[in-house]
């Protein structure tokens, strides 16, 4: 296979597919969405049997058991998938809707309208659900999309593509709306990154190192999720059990994953409280290992001597970095200088602390009182999420199928020139 001629014919049917696709009505997308959630059940046998040699391959190459967790599909995750793309099929149609619109005094009646990016290239690892649910986001929104999914779930994502494009085929829409990367050669990853006129945007799902080779590579407009540095400041007027529970749920209910949190830092009033001892307590008792700074290591005796760079850490693990501030001032320029901008969290019964903290943190979500485990696409009424944007353009926070248009403004005369 010839890589060049390979990616530049994946790219071309993908911009002659999405050309089409952006004519077809809501109603038949949808119809596409349901004939590939009703293949994806009808077709779990051979899912399952296609996981199963991913799985063997994973276990044989001495991938860890989270990630063989990450990778294994089953009856129950089958039929979740199956149900997120039925939940993205039963939202409101994004394309054609109004953002806003106004007649200007010349009469003529101007419109900003939402369509279709176009092209979307997804490259992604592990996660072989990633597969429908970036392929249905793409449908619902109008955009064809190229998919790129890591080696070690190769078997189980091109079994999972095969449903969706019988899906899309079944409702008479172009099969090469969704099409997978069928080789593992990380050369068609650059060479695919190239080709602007043809992929309008790509959008990167994995650790830090993958992002940022993509990023590196890219002659092609890259949304970014980065690192999942997230922090919940606890000021000094928090209640002390809503406080326990927050912190141990951020931190303990998935650690592994991109909203977890990372950093705790409390007011200096929460030491003399005993808060801050409290909460370490509870975090220790679910095998969280506390990296605290000196406030924290005095306050608690099991910490351990946080250093430098664990305030930018991404653990995704049990261990939280722990510290204590002056005022909400110091949290706040804390979160903006180590924070990755995903989720920061502020617990108070201060309206006045916690409009102060979401006005001034630079995150794309900023939560009051509530764990950062909530910043989620599914939490969101998203249905399914393409992923956490940490940007600022074009999109940021979870990404749903509104995330994937842009607009177009339309003009409606009646004769009118300019003088």
């Amino acid at each position: 296979m010839e890589i060049k001629t390979y990616c530049h014919d994946l790219a071309d049917r993908a911009l002659a597919a999405s050309r089409r696709l952006v004519s077809a009505p809501g109603k038949q997308r949808d119809a596409a969405l349901l004939a590939i959630a009703d293949r994806l059940l009808a077709n779990a046998a051979d899912i399952k049997d296609a996981n199963a040699k991913d799985l063997l391959a994973g276990k044989e190459a001495g991938l860890s058991a989270a990630m063989l967790d990450r990778l294994k599909l089953d009856d129950k995750t089958i039929a979740k998938i199956a149900d997120s793309v039925r939940q993205i099929a039963a939202q409101t149609d994004p394309i054609g809707s109004i953002i806003e619109g106004k007649v200007l005094p010349n009469d003529i009646r101007l419109s900003k309208v939402r369509v279709p990016i176009g092209v979307i290239l997804i490259i992604f690892e592990s996660r072989p659900n990633v597969t429908s649910d970036a392929a249905a986001l793409c449908i619902k929104s109008g955009n064809a999309t190229i998919l790129r999914g890591g080696k070690e779930a190769m078997h189980s994502n091109a079994a999972i593509a095969r449903c969706v494009r019988e899906g899309l085929k079944q409702a008479g829409l172009e099969a090469d709306a969704v099409q997978l990367v069928e080789t593992t050669d990380r050369a068609a990853v650059g060479e695919l990154l190239k080709l602007e006129g043809k992929i309008d945007l790509c959008i990167p799902r994995g650790g830090e190192s993958l992002i940022r080779a993509v990023v590196e590579q890219a002659r092609i407009p890259v949304i970014k999720h980065y690192t999942g540095n997230c922090h919940i400041y606890v000021h000094g007027d928090a209640d002390a059990q809503q406080a326990i529970d927050i912190c141990v749920n951020a931190k303990t209910q998935r650690p592994g994953v991109c909203n977890a949190v990372e950093t705790i830092l409390f007011h200096k009033d929460a030491v003399a409280s005993g808060l801050v001892a409290k909460v370490c307590k509870a975090l220790a008792d679910k095998g969280v290992e506390v990296r605290g700074d000196a406030a924290v290591c005095k306050a608690f005796a099991d910490a351990t001597q946080a250093i430098d760079s664990d305030w930018d850490a991404e653990f995704l693990d049990l261990i939280c970095a722990v510290g204590v501030v002056d005022s909400i001032d110091a949290a706040i320029a804390h979160i903006n200088k180590h924070g990755s901008h995903h989720t920061d969290a502020i617990l108070t019964q201060s309206i006045t602390a916690a409009d102060r903290f979401v006005q001034q943190v630079d995150s794309g979500n900023v939560f009051v009182n509530c764990s950062t485990r909530f910043s989620d696409g599914g939490e969101y009424g998203l249905g399914a999420e393409i992923g956490i944007s940490t940007d600022k353009l074009h999109a940021r926070g979870p990404m749903g199928a509104a995330d994937l248009t842009t607009y177009k403004w339309v003009a409606r005369g009646e004769g009118q020139v300019r003088g």
